[in-house]
């Protein structure tokens, strides 16, 4: 299936009703039903002011935060509307992908195993 890979950047620190501004996109994509994203925080980075952002012993909430989606045109277009409604403002990466799944689903009944490859 073709879609995109959606990836959104900010900061811990940046914060937006009463949330950490990742955390808000998460929750507005799962209302929205988007079947999955991944919020991720890195050590640092920096953005186009120049600025670095990093993870200090005493200070955390300067870290950057990565939201990813990989969605459908039609889920992008939604998300991308739904957030410019929004009084935000967060930087965004939108790559044409190919996505799926590979291999069964386990059934309940059965225990887990890895198998090799």
């Amino acid at each position: 299936m073709k879609g995109y890979m959606v990836v959104f950047f900010t900061q811990q620190n940046r914060r937006y009703q009463g949330k950490m501004l990742g955390e808000w996109i998460v929750d507005v994509a799962k209302e929205m039903g988007l079947r999955g994203a991944t919020l991720c925080t890195g050590i640092e980075g920096f953005g186009h002011t120049g600025k670095l952002h990093s993870s200090h012993f005493f200070e955390l909430a300067d870290q950057p935060t990565e939201i990813r989606f990989a969605i459908t045109e039609d889920e992008a277009k939604r998300l991308f509307k739904r957030l410019d409604s929004e009084e935000i403002s967060v930087f965004f990466t939108k790559t044409p992908i190919e996505m799926g799944t590979l291999g069964k689903t386990p059934s309940s009944s059965t225990p887990s195993t890895t198998s090799e490859l």
